[in-house]
């Protein structure tokens, strides 16, 4: 969840990012996530220095990346074949749990799809490389 909120909040420009970001994306007090970013940061997935931010490790890219990728994915399987909104709470129950083999047997099921349905790109997976 935060490794996700963190590369969407670098896709739309800020990196690196502001613990008030996080909080208020997350909709958790500042205190919770300098917890978090201090475990994240002994795990290796991000890097955090009180005054500029946090950032993403290249670790912590991957993971978010694929993180990100299988909810685009299942957003696009949702709205464009199965005719439903994409709920974000289904996604997101959904998303951390896909393998890689789901992820890519999904991408090639939607025929390589490039954007989510709100307009925002899918990082290509494996299969996407020809």
């Amino acid at each position: 969840m935060y490794l996700k909120a963190i590369k969407l909040l670098n896709e739309f420009g800020e990196d690196p990012v502001r613990v008030v970001s996080l909080a208020k994306k997350l909709g958790v007090a500042s205190s919770s996530v300098v917890q978090m970013l201090s475990k994240l940061e002994h795990e290796g997935y991000v890097s955090y220095e009180r005054r500029s931010g946090v950032k993403l490790t290249k670790l912590g890219d991957g993971v978010a990346t694929k993180i990100l990728r299988n909810a685009r994915l299942l957003e696009v399987l949702m709205e464009k074949h199965l005719g439903i909104v994409a709920d974000e709470r289904v996604v997101c129950g959904v998303e951390h749990h896909m393998t890689e083999e789901l992820a890519e047997a999904l991408c090639k099921f939607l025929n390589h799809p490039r954007k989510c349905p709100h307009g925002i790109d899918i990082p290509p997976g494996k299969c996407c490389k020809v």
